[in-house]
Formats: structure tokens, C-alpha cells, sequence
């Protein structure tokens, strides 16, 4: 594996990991601004970073780039410019539960693409096993999200 794929995949590790620590602090209605500025930036670098893999055309992990660079860029305006105040704050939460989604998701298709036994029970992501990981991940974003929207309302002093 090349340098520049690992550290590619470092960074996409902390953006998941961090991602749940805020997705866990949005749940509990707390505020986590170290947390959430590291969360934001990996995610960002994350993305960035996968436009500098070597592709031939459209594919659709650029798509997932695309679509995640198009998401974080109100997340990133909600959190440092209008402070989650007033309808930003649910654009922040929904933005935000939906790039770690996005994160997560690319996990799980590398996880089934790279990891033997995994690979061996879904080898084209295309049989069950798959499916239904993409599905649990897919249904536990839905309700953290729902949930998060419902609980997370800090100070905008706090962001």
C-alpha cells in the first residue's frame, strides 16, 4: 500500500472515528467544538484527498467525493460562520450525521473490497451480506440523525 493511500486512509479513520464522537455529543445535546472542528476538517481532507487517487472517468467513489465536498461546505458555514443559530443548526446536524454517513458507507464498500473473509461473502457487493450492512448503517444514520435533530440545541455561544 502506497504512502499516500495510507495516509489517505488515516485520515479517513479520525474523520470516522471523530465523526461518532460528535454524532455521540449531538445524542447526549452536548457540544463537542474540538471534536467537531477536527470531524469537519479530516472529513474535508478526506474527500479532497480521494480526488488525487488515479481514476479513468466518472467513477462512482468520485461521485461519493463530489457529493460529500457539496454537503460539508453549509456544515462548515453552519459551524464556523452562523453558529448553529437558527435553521443552521439543523443544517449542521443533518449535513453532518450525512458526511460521516458517507464516510461510513465508503468504509463498509472498502471493508468488503479489502478484508478476505468479508470479500469471500459479498465478492461483487452485490449478495446479501453487503446489502444488509449497508442497510443497518444506512437505518442507524437515519434515526442518530432524527435523534440528534431532536436533541442537540447548544448555545450559539458554544459552537
Amino acid at each position: 500500500m502506497s504512502t499516500f493511500t495510507l495516509i489517505h486512509v488515516a485520515i479517513s479513520l479520525v474523520g470516522i472515528f471523530t465523526g461518532f464522537v460528535v454524532l455521540f455529543g449531538m445524542l447526549a445535546g452536548k457540544p463537542c467544538a474540538t471534536w467537531t472542528s477536527v470531524f469537519l476538517w479530516t472529513t474535508l481532507l478526506t474527500s479532497v484527498t480521494g480526488f488525487f487517487f488515479p481514476f479513468h472517468g466518472f467513477t462512482p467513489a468520485i461521485g461519493v467525493g463530489i457529493l460529500s465536498l457539496l454537503i460539508l461546505a453549509p456544515v462548515f458555514y453552519a459551524w464556523y460562520v452562523r453558529k448553529l443559530s437558527g435553521a443552521w443548526r439543523w443544517i449542521y446536524i443533518i449535513g453532518g450525521v450525512l458526511a460521516l454517513y458517507l464516510n461510513f458507507f465508503v468504509l463498509i464498500v472498502q471493508s468488503f473490497q479489502k478484508i478476505p473473509a468479508l470479500h469471500a461473502l459479498a465478492p461483487t457487493q452485490a449478495e446479501p451480506p453487503f446489502a444488509i450492512a449497508q442497510g443497518i448503517a444506512l437505518l442507524f444514520f437515519i434515526v442518530a440523525g432524527f435523534l440528534a435533530a431532536k436533541k442537540f440545541h447548544p448555545s450559539p455561544a458554544s459552537a
